[in-house]
């Protein structure tokens, strides 16, 4: 059987063997991240040595099982200093987002007999935005506001957006294609004014921003494992007290009755690390990667000054880049980077579309699939930097 050290060891001889294959430079974090090795070993006992369930308290392993899910959910409550029991479970932040926004949309419909009005962002997550068209379909009111040329909300447009029964907002803190920072508390105070339930997709956010939730405003937060070099499957739901939610699945009455099903304790425990990993250089972390990003954004302006910056540069994530190359095919483009660079034209969820993202900022079809979104991750070296460059300069220049 092998301890933690020697598999955290075979875990960094297998990253250092792959770094030396000739592979694509990745510059897609934020569609993903690798599971950080120290998350790998955290969480390798609970998938072969202590599988028990966590519902199954009749048995030590049981009761075992049950108290390190506990302690996960108490150490990621820490990170946001709220109450461990405002904090549920889900497969990820697709699944919290519906949780949040038809769970209690559906409540708030019942408690007043009829259906009130909701209000969002066209820039925001398909996770967002779909669940809230669903609520339309219902019978719910949707307006969509539409941001300004930089990606941002602004407070006008929120009060302009209020009607008598506006009761739930969902505007996402980081942007997933753009990495624009929305002015949340701004924003949250005029929903708290009103009595409105404010919903936020914090999955680009959390592990990369420092925040207190209770200090927030928010009411409802969504947070992802695999944004944050956690495992795929795994996210959660902050709720704020008194908010009602319906389940969207019944099942076993896990996680307060709101979120049915075996509790996936390896993920969840896989989660907590990574959020500790996350937090505990976050300061370090950021200053790198922003000069890093800052570095690609001013060497490739300098070689291509057309080149169209994609949401506000100050009010953004230190790890997003994202422009617009005129004068282009964006097909072309990505089929002449696509054996070199990993990157993207948008969400890793558009099946290929246009971005409706870079659409809403008044991006013609074509200019957004001559787009490129290039996010940074920890591992992102200077070296790294100065190669993507060098590929994009060149592919630009040869379509040009």
């Amino acid at each position: 059987m092998q301890d933690g050290t020697t598999v955290l060891a075979m875990m960094k001889s297998i990253t250092a063997r792959m770094s030396e294959l000739t592979l694509p430079l990745d510059f897609d974090f934020q569609a993903t991240t690798p599971c950080d090795p120290e998350v790998l070993v955290a969480m390798s006992p609970y998938w072969h040595m202590l599988w028990a369930n966590a519902s199954s308290r009749q048995s030590r392993v049981g009761l075992k099982a049950s108290a390190l899910v506990s302690l996960a959910r108490e150490q990621l409550a820490s990170y946001l200093q709220i109450n461990p029991e405002r904090l549920i479970f889900t497969s990820g932040a697709t699944e919290a987002n519906n949780l949040a926004l038809l769970g209690h949309a559906r409540a708030r419909a019942l408690e007043l007999g009829r259906p009130g009005h909701l209000i969002t962002v066209m820039t925001e997550h398909r996770s967002v935005l779909e669940p809230l068209r669903q609520l339309q379909r219902e019978g719910f009111r949707l307006t969509e506001i539409k941001p300004a040329s930089d990606g941002l909300l602004s407070t006008s447009q929120l009060i302009e957006a209020f009607e008598k029964d506006t009761f739930l907002v969902s505007i996402m803190m980081a942007n997933n294609e753009i990495g624009v920072l929305q002015p949340l508390g701004e924003l949250s105070e005029l929903c708290v004014e009103r009595g409105v339930t404010f919903h936020t997709d914090a999955a680009q956010a959390f592990g990369q921003l420092a925040f207190n939730f209770n200090e927030s405003g928010i009411d409802l937060l969504t947070i992802s494992g695999h944004k944050l070099y956690g495992p795929k499957g795994i996210g959660a739901l902050v709720i704020r007290p008194n908010i009602p939610i319906l389940p969207l699945q019944w099942g076993g009455g896990q996680e307060l009755g709101l979120r049915a099903g075996t509790l996936p304790v390896p993920l969840i425990v896989g989660l907590a690390k990574a959020a500790e990993i996350s937090f505990k250089d976050l300061n370090s972390n950021q200053i790198k990667i922003r000069n890093l990003r800052n570095e690609l954004w001013n060497s490739l302006k300098k070689q291509f000054p057309d080149l169209i910056l994609n949401g506000s540069m100050n009010q953004r994530l230190p790890n997003n880049l994202n422009f617009t190359i005129p004068g282009i095919r964006g097909n072309h483009l990505h089929r002449n980077l696509r054996s070199v660079l990993n990157c993207s034209s948008g969400s890793a969820c558009s099946n290929g579309e246009p971005s409706h993202v870079l659409r809403a900022l008044g991006r013609t079809k074509e200019e957004s699939e001559a787009s490129l979104r290039l996010s940074l991750g920890r591992s992102t070296t200077i070296d790294q930097v100065r190669s993507a460059i060098t590929f994009i300069t060149q592919a630009v220049k040869k379509l040009k």
